[in-house]
């Protein structure tokens, strides 16, 4: 007779083979009653509406959303296309923020069928679906983008709401500098004789510079016998100029991001004591002396189990990758190594930024340094392949408990350039430093160490404007993860800003952080 364990093995095996063939939503009809119960029963699948499940990390505590946000697309997906087919998309204001890049997991979403009842589905951790009995239009363009059936580009912008404007500008300029001729949108403008909305695009493309396609618009609308009066949406202009020629949603919502945040952070943010660098030795020996609280607290705050001692011991040489059996298996003390080689990796860009180099150059060149040097030691103790260090990554990641999804994987090598022409080109460090480091978690480049990476890059350009490092304790970690999801999907930058300020403000007082 099988043992309990072997009986679990095998219902895991035919999880397995589901999630092999790329099936996020797990239907009743996929398990046989005893395999769902216990996977059910252990832990491995939840059930999110009644007879759909996904599977889940059995030591995921409760309260966790982490498996339902990394899954949500994929679920809705599969779950949509079974209970209504084909005939359906979901509403224009949803189909527009996929097309700008925002795959941020909405608190609801709406769904657009003849099947439709105007009835709620509650899903997990506070998302819902709404049915919405409505038709499609012959001439509303659907798409399938994530698995789900969605307005194309321009009769999304066309049937979005007037509110979306002000809501989401940073998603609707975005989504306007896709357009690239006003044939796309004039088409379904004509044939609708659509003239009030014709009037707010022709003062939405105007507002972000592209005065050629408004032009377009309203002389052919207005030669085809409309009446279309002009008006402009947003609430104010568009603050930088954006590339026109660019189909790939994330560079110009890059752009955009640093434009609306960066008077937020002015504003909340200490300006430096000392930024000529008089004393440069003292300055250096500052970086050097914070060392073990740094590694400490950052490590810490990724959930390695480091000590303050195991720290001193690969500082001090005592750490033995040849010899102790110990240091080659640990993976904590790879991160401790790493991170120390990473750190005086990191020291060395700082020296050449001191000394007058070029900040965007350094950053850009430099960066790839420092993510080697922090996971070589995990790469020549076996723990991580050598592949593991080819650079930026190669697959879509998901960040634990978050709504946002990460810049596309297609995507990170055009926006990390920017990422550096941006920094390069600001000239408050402030702004630098806390979008510097924001912005490269939002497009998160690597597979692993994001966070550690984005908090030297906080600490290089922090050095540019003459402020000492600052350490983020990982009793604050709740804090410092909030704020960043603040800003990632509600695009609010305040409470990031205001968090690093105060730790920075902290610094300079010489308030010293936590005793280890």
């Amino acid at each position: 007779m099988a043992t309990p364990a072997e009986k679990l093995a095998e219902a895991l095996k035919v999880l397995q083979t589901i999630q092999d063939k790329g099936i996020v939503a797990i239907k009743s009809d996929d398990l046989s009653r005893t395999n769902k119960d216990r996977l059910i029963t252990n832990g491995f699948i939840r059930e999110v509406v009644r007879g759909w499940y996904i599977a889940v990390n059995p030591e995921e505590k409760k309260g966790n959303s982490t498996s339902w946000f990394t899954s949500y697309w994929g679920f809705c997906s599969r779950f949509l296309e079974d209970r209504y087919g084909d005939e359906y998309c979901i509403s224009a204001e949803q189909s527009l923020l996929l097309h700008s890049g925002n795959e941020v997991v909405p608190n609801q979403m709406i769904i657009r069928s003849v099947k439709g009842t105007n009835n709620l589905t509650q899903l997990l951790f506070n998302t819902s679906l709404f049915s919405m009995k409505s038709p499609l239009s012959e001439l509303e363009s659907v798409e399938i983008k994530n698995g789900l059936r969605i307005l194309n580009l321009p009769s999304s912008i066309i049937y979005s709401s007037p509110s979306i404007f002000v809501s989401n500008p940073i998603d609707v300029r975005t989504a306007l500098s896709m357009i690239n001729d006003a044939s796309e949108i004039l088409s379904l403008l004509l044939d609708k004789g659509h003239s009030l909305k014709a009037g707010r695009i022709v003062g939405a493309f105007r507002n972000i510079g592209n005065s050629k396609i408004a032009d377009e618009i309203l002389k052919t609308m207005k030669s085809a016998g409309y009446d279309v009066r002009e008006i402009d949406p947003f609430e104010q202009k568009t603050p930088i100029s954006l590339s026109l020629r660019e189909r790939s949603p994330y560079c110009n919502r890059i752009r955009l991001m640093w434009f609306e945040m960066r008077d937020a952070i002015i504003k909340v943010f200490p300006k430096p004591i000392n930024p000529q660098f008089s004393d440069k030795t003292s300055f250096l020996k500052n970086i050097d002396d914070i060392y073990v609280t740094d590694a400490y607290h950052s490590l810490s705050i990724e959930k390695y189990k480091v000590t303050p001692e195991l720290i001193e011991r690969v500082m001090s040489g005592k750490w033995n990758l040849e010899d102790n059996e110990e240091d080659k298996k640990h993976r904590d003390a790879m991160a401790a190594r790493g991170y120390w080689l990473a750190f005086n990796s990191v020291k060395k860009s700082i020296e050449k930024i001191i000394d007058g180099g070029d900040l965007g150059k350094i950053l850009s060149e430099d960066h790839s340094d420092w993510f080697r040097e922090l996971f070589s030691p995990s790469v020549t103790s076996g723990i991580l392949k050598p592949s593991d260090l080819a650079g930026y990554r190669r697959h879509q990641v998901y960040i634990g408990q978050s709504q946002h999804v990460p810049v596309n994987v297609d995507a990170v090598r055009d926006v990390m350039p920017i990422l550096f022409e941006l920094i390069a080109e600001e000239p408050e460090a402030s702004v630098r430093a806390v979008l510097g480091h924001f912005i490269f978690v939002y497009i998160h480049p690597y597979m692993d160490g994001n966070g550690r990476m984005g908090r030297f890059l906080m600490n290089a350009i922090l050095a540019s404007g003459g402020y000492k490092w600052m350490v983020i304790p990982v009793q604050k970690r709740d804090e410092y993860m909030s704020a960043l999801e603040l800003a990632s999907v509600q695009q609010n930058i305040e409470p990031f800003a205001k968090f690093i300020g105060d730790l920075v403000k902290s610094t300079m007082d010489g308030n010293p952080i936590a005793e280890l």
